[in-house]
């Protein structure tokens, strides 16, 4: 009875069994830790090429935003040019109706088409 007694009271060294019970009890713990520090590893490196990706869209974006602005400019230019051309052709056209319907020499075209050659250098 008295190594009954010595189990009871707590002071006895453990069985075999309980410490293969709490190895693999550790071995487990130690796996499940290893696994989650692993998806954490790979979380953080999913986050930085998130971060590198979106660093790359911010600066895709700012270049094609200057893009757009030279293009919007580019395309002002353009549109007033086209105006321009179109007011001297319309110009063109009735003075060239004008003599046409008058029989005056063309020389007056020429001289007109001069002129408005020189007010449009100076705007």
């Amino acid at each position: 009875m008295s190594d009954r007694s010595a189990n009871n009271s707590g002071h006895a060294e453990p069985s075999f069994a309980d410490v293969d019970v709490a190895t693999r009890r550790l071995t487990a713990a130690l796996d499940a830790l290893e696994s989650a520090v692993e998806r954490r590893r790979e979380a953080d490196r999913d986050e930085n090429e998130l971060a590198s990706r979106i660093q790359a869209l911010g600066a895709d974006r700012s270049r094609l935003a200057d893009e757009l602005d030279g293009s919007l400019v580019k395309s002002r230019r353009l549109e007033r040019a086209n105006r321009e051309i179109a007011e001297r052709l319309d110009a063109a056209i009735g003075t060239i109706r004008a003599v046409l319907d008058t029989g005056e020499e063309p020389l007056d075209l020429e001289k007109s088409l001069n002129t408005e050659d020189e007010d449009a250098e100076d705007s």
